[in-house]
């Protein structure tokens, strides 16, 4: 269990005041692993408690794409009310939840600040989720989703050579399987921005130094992985478009920021990724930020450590 002087001291005291305003409330049960259902529920309701920023004159709007198997995905589209610009670059965003859980209005406070901010319209996707919808079926929904957004490009004033994708947690690795895919297809990704991605389906060890304080446990994620994957879990049968951490061919994707806590369980293979850029000669902005767990923007903006990452996030936002 590692040390509780690892970690920032505002993370220190933001579990402070999160243990004693449980010590108030009956103890919420752990899923037990594999229980995907019983862990989307605790996800879901975390998610729901996400701080809301204070946002102004963002403009929201709900479209439906179409996939191949008549399937029909919710896309809701951000803008800055007063953005009058034609060729403006757009981001196509996916939400975290560990690829089982997460919904668009968890999400929508978080949007509006990244648009509010830098000026760059978002595209929310409501990708399908795991176990209904395992395998690859939620980066062919982000295929789908950029698809829908370059063939309505002119319409939402946008240069279909500026789309990139981002997305947090298991959004993060949806955001990079979707650019793995997309290139597969000859459909042009300007970047990828991967916050604390979830990328490998082999990381389901416990780290000893890691293990006990983590927002995000190994069992977790593996019981995340097996909704996705099932009993190809860890073999040699699972595809980097599903699992991006399982990619050895870089060439061709985008540049791209990837950010992550040291007391992340996704912190290594969010370095491997990185380095497979770096070594394919992408353009590639690593930040392993000191002291910080997994999710910690999602449980208070207030933090510096938040603001931080939300600043560097919104310098890369603005880059496209």
């Amino acid at each position: 269990m590692p040390a509780m002087d690892r970690f920032d001291p505002e993370i220190v005291a933001l579990f402070e005041t999160l243990a004693a305003a449980s010590a108030a409330t009956p103890a919420t049960a752990i899923p037990l692993r594999g229980d995907a259902l019983g862990l989307r529920e605790m996800i879901d309701t975390g998610l729901s408690a996400i701080p809301r920023p204070q946002t102004t004159n963002v403009e929201v709007t709900s479209h439906a794409a179409q996939t191949s198997d008549g399937s029909s995905l919710e896309l809701r589209w951000y803008v800055r009310g007063d953005d009058e610009a034609t060729d403006r670059p757009a981001v196509v965003y996916f939400h975290g939840g560990g690829r089982i859980a997460g919904k668009l209005d968890h999400y929508d406070g978080v949007i509006q600040h990244y648009v509010g901010e830098t000026g760059t319209p978002m595209l929310l996707v409501d990708y399908r989720l795991a176990p209904e919808h395992p395998g690859s079926t939620a980066q062919q929904d982000g295929l789908v989703a950029i698809k829908w957004l370059m063939a309505n490009a002119d319409e939402l004033r946008v240069d279909e050579n500026r789309i990139g994708v981002m997305g947090d947690s298991g959004g993060g690795g949806v955001a990079a399987g979707t650019a793995i895919l997309a290139r597969e297809h000859d459909v042009h990704v300007a970047q990828q921005i991967l916050v604390y991605p979830m990328l490998d389906d082999r990381n389901t060890s416990p780290d000893p130094q890691l293990e006990g304080l983590v927002t995000w446990s190994h069992d977790a994620n593996w019981t995340g992985w097996n909704a996705v994957l099932g009993d190809t879990i860890g073999t040699d049968d699972v595809s980097p478009v599903a699992a991006p951490g399982r990619l050895e061919n870089f060439d061709g994707l985008p540049s791209a920021y990837i950010e992550v806590g040291d007391l992340d369980i996704f912190r290594d293979e969010s370095i491997a990724f990185a380095q497979g850029l770096f070594r394919a000669g992408i353009k590639c902005e690593l930040h392993v930020n000191a002291g910080i767990m997994h999710g910690h923007d999602m449980l208070s903006f207030d933090m510096d450590v938040t603001q931080r990452s939300l600043a560097a996030r919104c310098r890369a936002i603005r880059a496209l």
